[in-house]
């Protein structure tokens, strides 16, 4: 497929169709330098937006970068209109959709808050490695960021600046109450395994395997921006597969995304591991849910945008 690092796909313009004109390419392949040198020696000038991709080496903008839309594209009459660039802007601070396993719409039941309440909060925050600060809440660990559970409130805080803003992420909050209810005894056993290795590997099939192909398409090409995106939510860098890194969803919780890069003959695949005892604190719902939230946080880099 054709596509400019603009994100437009020449192989559905007619000007191309006729020989008329050839496609820009995108910012890290040959295509994109030759467009830029004719553009160099016919118009005086290149495109703003393929020389900043090329510096950058960013593939294509509308999903590789962190900034679209940037100046480069509100600056001039096109490639896009004012009005599509406003969208982009709009429903980036969008969340995906909440799914549950089951395809229903995701919902927080209150009866989670209330089994909190009823049980020893000292016992629960123990066994999740959580900080019991009574009678108000609960501090947990999130990746990097402390989250505060308001048991009284029944939501959820992050800290801003120094502020506690509520979060306004359902998933979030579910599973932060699930880990917190079902959080076993069992230490990080430090033995890493794959999906198909949990016992309830049966469910991680269909509509539940591990969405992973989003995340090859984003970081496929891009190693580094895979390596930025995974140290800006707190992972830790390993020496396995060509990039990997742990991730402590949760206290008892690590993650490992394991990345091994393409090349001419293969295609980069992508491995989550987890540790043996996960599923002493999870269940295979919560897992799948978990899995989800993370890689979410690593396809939209910003992690305030991604709590609310």
């Amino acid at each position: 497929m054709s596509t400019g690092a603009c994100g437009i796909n020449c192989d559905v313009c007619r000007l191309n169709l006729l020989g008329i004109c050839s496609t820009c390419g995108s910012g890290i392949n040959q295509d994109g330098l030759k467009k830029k040198a004719a553009q160099e020696r016919i118009l005086g000038r290149p495109c703003p937006v393929l020389l900043c991709a090329i510096k950058k080496h960013i593939e294509y903008c509308p999903r590789d970068c962190d900034r679209f839309p940037c100046g480069e594209f509100t600056s001039g009459p096109y490639p896009f209109s004012r009005g599509y660039l406003d969208m982009q802007k709009r429903r980036r601070r969008e969340r995906p959709p909440l799914v549950s396993p089951s395809g229903s719409a995701l919902d927080v039941p209150k009866q989670y808050w209330e089994d909190i309440k009823k049980r020893d909060v000292g016992k629960i925050c123990k066994n999740a490695m959580a900080i019991n600060f009574p009678p108000k809440g609960i501090f947990l660990l999130f990746l990097k960021e402390s989250l505060f559970l308001d048991i009284q409130k029944h939501c959820l805080f992050w800290q801003v600046q120094g502020q506690w803003k509520r979060i306004d992420n359902p998933l979030l909050e579910l599973l932060s109450l699930v880990y917190l209810l079902n959080a076993g005894c069992e230490s990080i056993s430090q033995e890493m395994i794959g999906v198909q290795e949990l016992k309830s590997a049966h469910f991680f099939h269909g509509p539940h395997e591990l969405r992973v192909r989003p995340l090859l398409t984003r970081y496929g090409n891009d190693p580094e921006g895979f390596k930025m995106a995974a140290e800006y939510i707190g992972g830790e860098p390993l020496d396995l597969a060509d990039i990997s890194y742990r991730f402590f969803a949760f206290p008892k919780v690590p993650l490992y995304y394991l990345f091994w890069m393409g090349d001419q003959e293969f295609s980069p695949t992508l491995s989550i591991l987890f540790d043996r005892s996960v599923e002493s604190h999870l269940g295979a719902d919560a897992i799948w849910g978990l899995v989800n939230l993370v890689s979410d946080f690593l396809l939209k880099g910003n992690f305030s945008k991604r709590m609310n």
